[in-house]
C-alpha cells in the first residue's frame, strides 16, 4: 500500500491538470455572458470533485488491473498456435466487453424504433467481428491503411442509404463503444499479442485494434437502420433539477451513486468472470500477480463509479444549461470559439486518453511524446466542436463532415508512417468518451434547443466529430515528424536515435 500513495499522489495531480481548466472557463462564462442558476453551477462544482477523484481512482486502477489482464490473456491467445481458438475467444471477449461498456446502455435509449436489446446486441457482435479481424491482422502482420479505406469506404457508401434522423447516431456509436472499460483491456491486449512477435513491425502492429473495433458498431448500426427503416424520432432532451440547497445538493449524488455501483457492477462482472475462467484454464498466474490485479480491479470500480456520478449528475446540467444560453444570446455565432475553447480542454479529462498516451510513449520509447500527443488530441477536438456547433446553428447534414473528414484521414495514411495511421484511428475512440457524452453533448443538445433545430438530426454526431478529427490531426503530427526527419537526414549532422527506436524507423523525439 506504501507503494501505492506515491500513484495516487501523481494520478492525482494528473486529474486535476486535466479537470480545473474546464471548470475555470465554465466558471468564467457563467459568471460573465452566460448566467447559469446557482443550484446548477454548485452542481457543477460538486460533480468536478467527484470528476478529479474517479480520474485518480480509475487512471490507477487500470494500470495496474486492466492493463496486466489484457497483455496476460493477449500472450495466451498468441501462445495457443490455433487459429481457431483465437477466432473464438476474440470474438467473445469483443461481445462481452462491449456489452460491459456503460455508455452503450445510454446509446440504446437515444435511437429511435430498434428495441434497445436489438440494439445493443448487433453492436457487441460488430464490436466481436472487428476485434477477430483485428487480431488476426496483427497475428499475420497484416496492412491497417488499406483494411481502413475499404471498411470506411463501406461505412460512408452505407450512410446515403439510412434515414437522416438516425445517421449522425449511427456515427457516434462508434466512438460510444469503445470507452473505459474497452479501451484499456484491448489496447493491452495488442501489447501482449506483439510482445510473441519478433519481426521490427511486431510494435507498430500493436496499435489499431480500437480502430478496427469502432468501425464494428458504425457498420452494425447502420445495418439496423436499413432494417428497421426509421421515420424520425420522438427522442427529447432530459430535463435537469437544480438543486434548491445544500442538502437537496448532497441527496443528488448520494441518491445517483446506488445506481452507478449496480451499473459499473454490472458491466465489470463479465470481464470479471472470463478473466476468472482463462486463468484456471490457460494463465495460473500466481497469487501476489492475482492479488495485485484485484486492487486494481477495486480502484478501477470505484473510479468508474465515482466518475460517472460526477459527470451525469454535475456536468450534464450544466452542460446543457450553458449551451442553451450561449446559443440563445443575440451574438449566438459566440458559441462555436466558445465550444473549441472548451473542447481544447475537456478531450484531457477522458479517463482512457491518459491510459492511450502511456501505451504509446512506453512502446515507442518516448519517440511519440505525451505532450505531443495531448496537443494534437486538443487541436482534434476543439475543431470537431467548433464544426459540430457550426452544424447546431446551421443544420447542416452531418455527410458534408464525414465525407471530406474521413477522405482526408484515409488520404494521409499514404503519406505517414504506418505507426501515426494506427495511434490516430485508435485516438478517434478513445477521444469520444464519457466527458463527451456527459457534457458535450448536453451542450449541443441544448444550444439546438434554444435555436429550434432537431435534436437527433442536428445535435447528435458530436461524438462522431470527436471520433472523426483527431484521426486527422495525429497523422498530421506524424507527416510533420517524417518532414523533420528527412530534413534532419539532409543536413551536416544526423541524430541517432536509441537502438529501441529501430522498429519506428530513424525518427528523432517529437516533445512539443
Amino acid at each position: 500500500m506504501r507503494m501505492m500513495k506515491p500513484k495516487l499522489q501523481e494520478k492525482l495531480e494528473e486529474a486535476f491538470k486535466a479537470v480545473l481548466p474546464v471548470v475555470g472557463i465554465v466558471l468564467l462564462l457563467c459568471f460573465s455572458v452566460a448566467p447559469v442558476p446557482p443550484g446548477i453551477v454548485m452542481e457543477f462544482l460538486v460533480g468536478a470533485v467527484f470528476l478529479i477523484a474517479g480520474m485518480m481512482f480509475f487512471t490507477l486502477g487500470a494500470e495496474i488491473s486492466m492493463t496486466p489482464m489484457g497483455e496476460q490473456v493477449g500472450r495466451s491467445m498468441t501462445r495457443s498456435r490455433k487459429l481457431w481458438v483465437f477466432t473464438v475467444l476474440g470474438f467473445i471477449l469483443g461481445f462481452v466487453i462491449t456489452i460491459s461498456e456503460p455508455d452503450l446502455q445510454v446509446l440504446a435509449g437515444q435511437v429511435p424504433s430498434i428495441p434497445n436489446m436489438v440494439l445493443i446486441l448487433s453492436v457487441a457482435v460488430g464490436v466481436g467481428i472487428f476485434l477477430v479481424v483485428a487480431l488476426v491482422r496483427m497475428l499475420f502482420g497484416i496492412a491497417l491503411a488499406p483494411m481502413l479505406l475499404v471498411l470506411y469506404g463501406v461505412a460512408l457508401g452505407l450512410a446515403f442509404l439510412v434515414p437522416g434522423d438516425f445517421l449522425a447516431v449511427a456515427y457516434d456509436s462508434g466512438g460510444v463503444t469503445t470507452g473505459p472499460m474497452t479501451v484499456p483491456f484491448i489496447m493491452a491486449m495488442g501489447v501482449g499479442i506483439s510482445s510473441i512477435r519478433n519481426d521490427k513491425h511486431a510494435a507498430d502492429d500493436s496499435f489499431g485494434l480500437v480502430a478496427l473495433c469502432s468501425v464494428g458498431p458504425i457498420l452494425a448500426v447502420l445495418l439496423l437502420g436499413m432494417i428497421f427503416k426509421p421515420e424520425g424520432s420522438d427522442y427529447a432532451a432530459s430535463q435537469y433539477i437544480e438543486a434548491a440547497n445544500s442538502v437537496a445538493l448532497r441527496q443528488m449524488f448520494t441518491s445517483s451513486i446506488p445506481h452507478y455501483m449496480k451499473e459499473i457492477g454490472m458491466s465489470m462482472m463479465p470481464v470479471l468472470i472470463f478473466f476468472s475462467i482463462f486463468q484456471m484454464v490457460a494463465l495460473k498466474m500466481d497469487r501476489r500477480s492475482l492479488g495485485r490485479i484485484l486492487v486494481g480491479l477495486v480502484y478501477t470500480y470505484v473510479g468508474l463509479v465515482v466518475f460517472l456520478t460526477g459527470a451525469n449528475v454535475g456536468f450534464m446540467p450544466a452542460g446543457s444549461f450553458l449551451g442553451q444560453t450561449l446559443a440563445g444570446l443575440r451574438e449566438k455565432w459566440i458559441i462555436i470559439p466558445v465550444g473549441m475553447i472548451i473542447g481544447y480542454f475537456i478531450v484531457l479529462a477522458e479517463p482512457a486518453v491518459y491510459v492511450l498516451m502511456k501505451q504509446v510513449e512506453e512502446l515507442t520509447d518516448g519517440a511519440v511524446s505525451g505532450t505531443a500527443m495531448k496537443l494534437s488530441l486538443s487541436i482534434g477536438v476543439a475543431v470537431s466542436i467548433g464544426l459540430a456547433m457550426t452544424r447546431v446553428m446551421t443544420g447542416i447534414s452531418i455527410l458534408w463532415y464525414l465525407i471530406p473528414g474521413y477522405g482526408l484521414a484515409l488520404v494521409l495514411t499514404f503519406f505517414v508512417p504506418k505507426i501515426f495511421t494506427a495511434i490516430a484511428f485508435d485516438s478517434g475512440g478513445v477521444a469520444s468518451g464519457p466527458m463527451t457524452a456527459a457534457f458535450l453533448l448536453p451542450f449541443a443538445m441544448g444550444a439546438c434547443q434554444a435555436v429550434g433545430g432537431n435534436l437527433v438530426r442536428d445535435a447528435f454526431g458530436v461524438v462522431a466529430m470527436v471520433a472523426m478529427t483527431p484521426l486527422v490531426t495525429i497523422q498530421a503530427l506524424g507527416l510533420l515528424y517524417q518532414l523533420q526527419t528527412r530534413q534532419a537526414a539532409k543536413g551536416e549532422e544526423t541524430v541517432r536515435t536509441d537502438p529501441g527506436l529501430e522498429a519506428f524507423g530513424d525518427y528523432d523525439i517529437i516533445e512539443l
